[in-house]
């Protein structure tokens, strides 16, 4: 008998895979978990990807969606410096109040990149599309320090169970951004020797 035409079936395999890690963690997923999930044959799975971390790699390169739509869809870009900081806060405060396994999802994954060096460069790339988002509102030195605070401020809140602090965390980045090249009174950028110039706003 042919085989069916399934062009979704590689989708539904990564949103299966996905699901499998939030329900089981990393050490849960195998190729035949995630056909299980799927409800594929074991043999669909494999021929998609051949190793699991063929999978993880898909998966957390669709996890990693996740922060990124919610600052594209945000008021970052719009705000003017002056509460970039704000804006910035805000939106992490929207992203942790939303759906917690989903966010809690998106670190697994990311994380599992320390002992899986095949998801080191997807992992990276988390950072450095936030990172270049933000630059156009920064410089790239600044944008890159800001993803690091906030990704900090997100793993204390999620391994702690901490309550977000939004006002902390508003400070906090506002002092990164106050520290990095700026406007002058006339709107001309402000320079700094060894870096590079910020991109106008």
């Amino acid at each position: 008998m042919a085989r069916r035409y399934d062009p979704e079936r590689r989708q539904r395999i990564i949103d299966a895979a996905i699901r499998v890690v939030g329900e089981n963690g990393i050490g849960g997923l195998s190729h035949r978990s995630v056909a299980a999930e799927a409800d594929v044959p074991l043999g669909s799975t494999t021929y998609h990807f051949k190793t699991l971390d063929e999978l993880l790699v898909a998966a957390l390169r669709q996890a990693n969606e996740g922060f990124a739509k919610a600052l594209a869809g945000s008021a970052v870009f719009e705000a003017p410096r002056s509460g970039l900081a704000a804006a910035l806060a805000s939106v992490l405060g929207e992203w942790l109040a939303g759906e917690r396994t989903g966010v809690e999802l998106e670190y697994e994954l990311y994380l599992a990149a320390l002992r899986r060096p095949a998801l080191r460069p997807v992992a990276a790339e988390w950072g450095e599309g936030v990172a270049d988002q933000l630059a156009r509102r920064t410089d790239p030195v600044t944008a890159r320090a800001l993803v690091a605070l906030m990704d900090g401020i997100c793993l204390q809140v999620l391994l702690t169970d901490a309550v977000y602090e939004e006002e902390y965390a508003r400070d906090m980045l506002a002092r990164v951004i106050d520290g990095a090249p700026g406007d002058d009174a006339d709107g001309t950028a402000a320079g700094r020797p060894g870096r590079r110039g910020a991109p106008g706003t």
